[in-house]
């Protein structure tokens, strides 16, 4: 993988279709404009009307003849979910992006009784990535990218305890959604290969990058000087949205994307070009994959066909 990776070595993405989720601001937005920019057709899936056509208009104002389009999508409410993917998806899906995401908010639950973070990261992903699967699999080079970030490292899943009930803090919640995340990949893509699938399912983490996903919380709860302190790390410390970016167009786009891979910037760090990406061992395991698979399946409601154990 080269040091030096970024938005213009995008392959040629004409005549493919990307679903980006979160796709109204920060790195989903890049995520769908650099997709645009090369070619492809770009679903922006995201919960509010207005800002999803905003994104959509600012994508074509930088990209002359951007095919980009609003689809409805909360992923906090899994009527929303069944619905965006029975009536907005069309029949040819080679690119779905699962960025969409919370971090660190107040507890709060899902419009079906879910932890806020595990609901909306985890859940709201596993249920959409199963309802657009026979979709995945009916097209030629199909990938499933989901987002996840290195706050993974926090905290393994307890299986106990999905939703945070026994005791709730932000961060570890937070953690506990990202590993989510990983697990999620790592059971998907050992099912894909089971199946004899060629369907590449990979993930990848921004580092800090500037988005508003940093200070939602403190918004929430009106703490104006940890929101103060938050925006004075972005400036300072972040890389822009367009770095953070990087990694999830790396796994979307390049030639030679391994199954379970998990794209970041290098090593340790919080920016940079795409590289493998560190990631903590229990985000490998099989038993727990299984297991949070099984649990996701009976919370959702969705289950992926043709794909066993």
């Amino acid at each position: 993988m080269s040091q030096g990776w970024n938005a213009s070595d995008i392959p040629d993405q004409s005549g493919r279709t990307a679903v980006v989720t979160g796709a109204n601001s920060g790195i989903g937005l890049i995520t769908a404009r650099e997709l645009a920019r090369r070619g492809a057709r770009v679903l922006l899936a995201c919960r509010d009307e207005t800002r999803g056509k905003e994104a959509a208009s600012r994508i074509r104002a930088a990209v002359t003849g951007a095919d980009v389009a609003f689809v409805p999508l909360d992923l906090a409410d899994l009527e929303s979910v069944r619905a965006c993917a029975a009536a907005h998806m069309p029949e040819r899906i080679d690119l779905l992006i699962n960025n969409a995401g919370v971090m660190a908010l107040p507890y709060g639950k899902t419009a079906d009784g879910f932890e806020r973070q595990f609901g909306v990261n985890h859940l709201g992903h596993f249920a959409l990535t199963g309802l657009l699967l026979p979709k995945l699999l009916g097209t030629p080079g199909a990938r499933v990218v989901s987002v996840s970030s290195g706050m993974h490292a926090l905290s393994d899943i307890d299986m106990g305890d999905l939703n945070s009930e026994r005791n709730y803090r932000r961060w570890i919640a937070y953690g506990r959604s990202k590993t989510a995340n990983l697990l999620f990949v790592h059971e998907l893509a050992r099912r894909l290969a089971a199946a004899g699938s060629e369907v590449v399912a990979a993930a990848a983490h921004p580092g800090y990058a500037a988005t508003n996903l940093q200070t939602a919380g403190v918004r929430m709860e009106n703490r104006k000087a940890a929101e103060r302190v938050v925006e004075l790390g972005n400036r300072l410390i972040a890389q822009p949205a367009s770095a953070g970016a990087l990694p999830t167009l790396y796994a979307a786009t390049a030639p030679g994307v391994r199954p379970d891979s998990f794209t970041g910037p290098r090593l340790l760090s919080w920016r940079g070009a795409p590289a493998p990406s560190w990631r903590a061992g229990w985000t490998l395991n099989d038993v727990a994959g299984e297991r949070l698979w099984v649990a996701s399946e009976q919370l959702t409601g969705v289950t992926y066909p043709g794909l066993t154990p």
